[in-house]
């Protein structure tokens, strides 16, 4: 049997990096996996001279970003070409955190026939509605904390083209309530150092580009849920909603559904995502989906 190479690719405001400890964990263990830079990320990540200490607030309202052109066009055909490369040598399994859920669809809907998996981390999966973005208003959304990190961004997201968000704001409202959305039971240590990993830039253009998937494409790809049941960010309602809707688009390909006890950042290298990757890659039994509301 050909080894599968695991890709990941990372949410808003994230990078390659947001992974390392899982696919660190994995190629100790002889499995192929790596992450994607999306364009304007990690290595070609962009910071504003203003967001460096001391910061100039009024000028970080301002300053201009090269993030502001991008799209999910240009997101999707960044992981189309890594997936290209990787199918050359066997199968692969593709995964999208958060907002890289979206990407991950898009890439599905483009070349389902190089995919062997999707896979969605406490992710965005739109099916019934058009976009990310649409499901922001939807009743199973009503208790997301996203507005505590909306609090510090900085600027007009419409005339700058990106949300830029202060992940190196001092103030200690504010900290707390990233902490509150993102990362509940996380130390003030391990808090931090997450916020020193954020990119401040997010091009505006993401949440609501059309990404709704079809049946006959991403439909036939099979597919893994891996929900977070502490999120406060994407509230397992709204998990559950998205597993439900792509059972209903797709009922004779169920969605393989696994819970973890953790908040939206994860981390990505905790033991029970270790375990599930690690099992997905070694070609294990995938056990029959589950009902979506229940029974985890």
């Amino acid at each position: 049997m050909t080894t599968p190479t695991l890709i990941f690719v990372h949410g808003t405001h994230s990078a390659a990096h947001s992974w390392s400890g899982l696919v660190g964990e994995l190629a100790l263990r002889g499995h192929r996996a790596m992450a994607v830079d999306l364009p304007g990320h990690g290595i070609d990540g962009f910071f504003p001279l203003a967001y460096q200490a001391p910061q100039d607030l009024a000028a970080l309202a301002a300053e201009k970003s090269p993030l502001a052109g991008y799209t999910l066009v240009d997101y999707a055909a960044r992981v189309v070409d890594v997936v290209r490369r990787a199918r050359e040598h066997g199968p692969v399994i593709l995964t999208g955190a958060s907002q890289g859920g979206v990407t991950v669809s898009r890439v599905g809907e483009a070349v389902p026939e190089l995919l062997d998996r999707v896979v969605y981390v406490s992710a965005y999966c739109p099916v019934e509605l058009p976009s990310m973005a649409a499901y922001f208003a939807t009743p199973e959304n009503a208790d997301s904390l996203v507005g505590l990190v909306t609090a510090a961004v900085v600027g007009d997201p419409a005339q700058l083209g990106v949300a830029r968000v202060n992940w190196r704001t001092a103030d200690p409202e504010l900290i707390r309530g990233i902490r509150e959305c993102l990362a509940g039971g996380f130390t003030d240590e391990e808090t931090t150092r997450l916020l020193s990993q954020f990119q401040p830039d997010e091009p505006v253009a993401i949440p609501p580009a059309e990404t709704r998937v079809g049946a006959q494409r991403w439909g036939r790809i099979p597919r893994t849920y891996v929900r977070f049941t502490e999120d406060r960010l994407i509230p397992p309602a709204l998990q559950d909603r998205f597993i439900a809707e792509a059972d209903r688009l797709t009922p004779d390909n169920p969605t393989d559904v696994r819970s973890v006890a953790a908040p939206h950042v994860g981390p990505p290298h905790r033991p029970e995502l270790v375990e599930i990757f690690a099992g997905l890659a070694g070609g294990s039994a995938v056990p029959p989906a589950r009902p979506a509301g229940g029974g985890r």
